[in-house]
């Protein structure tokens, strides 16, 4: 199929998309790479009437450190982050995450800012945000305003852009290379298919090994990436273990907001048990590696 006709516009600024923004109204879709949206427009799922093409903003493309944060402007492909020295030092389980997107291809095109605004729950770069508590830059005709990754995902495939809005940067706070171990683990179909489950997890040390804090995020088990809060509070403050591991895995997968549903890809039973499966082999990983760093 072929997409329905559209107006095209082509801004060199953020405040000229804004005002694109505007002046086109509700029918008006943002494309930077176009992984999602054009496929979605060939099937006539998506049918704007404007499509504002962002790719001229070069203010958007940046990835810089600024005291212990990542900042990356939204138009930054996802294979750039992939192959970031920056990146894979301060931040390596975003960089591993990306590895997981598609491939080659699609990384080349895509940009952190696209896939985080088409906010899909089982999306490598939205799991990983959430679980790193990422903050996102919304510019707006009022101003700009700053969201954390738990407030910014809504539901599926919504975000909490409004319509006259632009995503123009993330944050993401950096990891202490010799505090902190960290995995990215998935199931999916085939490689480079989209995730039935995801699991993100980030745990910070101190000297002797004992857990300070743990972020989980699991994704494809609800409609937006959600954090294992009682597997992480169960994990604080406890030498890690391959029993206190079992153990938090199981609390992942029980936990209230775990409510995944069936479809062609998997059942909601499927993806609840492959939620301890992964929780497990993420920790572990995590946990393995770090040792094994020291």
């Amino acid at each position: 199929m072929k997409p329905t006709a559209f107006e095209y516009f082509t801004p060199s600024t953020v405040q000229e998309a804004l005002q694109l923004l505007e002046s086109q109204g509700d029918e008006a879709k943002i494309i930077a790479g176009g992984q999602s949206l054009v496929a979605m427009m060939n099937f006539r799922a998506a049918r704007p009437e404007a499509l504002i093409d962002i790719n001229n903003i070069k203010d958007l493309d940046y990835i810089r450190e600024e005291e212990d944060e990542l900042v990356i402007g939204a138009l930054t492909r996802e294979r750039t982050l992939e192959v970031s020295p920056l990146v894979k030092e301060k931040c390596p389980i975003l960089a591993k995450a990306i590895t997981h997107i598609g491939h080659l291809p699609i990384r080349f095109r895509g940009t952190i800012g696209g896939t985080l605004v088409h906010a899909d729950p089982t999306a490598e770069i939205p799991i990983t945000s959430v679980a790193l508590d990422a903050k996102m830059k919304i510019a707006g005709p009022s101003g700009e305003r700053v969201l954390n990754a738990g407030e910014f995902f809504l539901t599926y495939l919504t975000s909490a852009i409004e319509e006259n809005e632009l995503l123009v940067e993330v944050r993401i706070p950096t990891l202490p290379p010799k505090t902190t171990a960290w995995s990215y683990v998935d199931i999916s179909r085939r490689f480079g298919d989209f995730a039935i489950v995801a699991v993100a997890s980030v745990l910070s040390l101190d000297n002797d090994g004992v857990c300070k804090e743990a972020r989980i995020a699991m994704g494809g088990v609800a409609p937006t990436p959600v954090r294992a809060k009682e597997a992480e509070a169960l994990l604080a403050g406890q030498k890690i273990t391959d029993s206190i591991i079992e153990e938090a895995a199981i609390k992942a997968a029980e936990s209230d907001d775990v409510d995944p549903d069936s479809d062609y890809h998997a059942t909601a039973e499927y993806r609840k048990a492959m939620t301890k499966v992964l929780t497990q082999r993420g920790l572990k990983e995590a946990w393995t590696n770090f040792e094994g760093s020291k």
